[in-house]
């Protein structure tokens, strides 16, 4: 199974909230690769002084990926 990261940025041309955190994560160098739990996407996405929304789409996209 791949992980997060790796299925998140099969979403970078997407047109919506998922394809914003998928630009976000690939131009970011610091996107954590693992491990492969919310927590550690959130934490570093909070150093990052992420906004709630961002945050939001974040828990979104971990709801998608985990029911896949």
């Amino acid at each position: 199974m791949d992980g997060f990261t790796a299925w998140l940025l099969r979403h970078v041309t997407d047109e919506n909230a998922l394809g914003e955190l998928a630009r976000w994560a690939s131009a970011d160098p610091h996107w954590p690769e693992g491990p492969d739990r919310l927590g550690t996407f959130t934490d570093h996405l909070e150093d990052a002084d992420a906004t709630r929304a961002v945050l939001q789409d974040l828990t979104d996209a971990w709801v998608r990926y985990a029911s896949r």
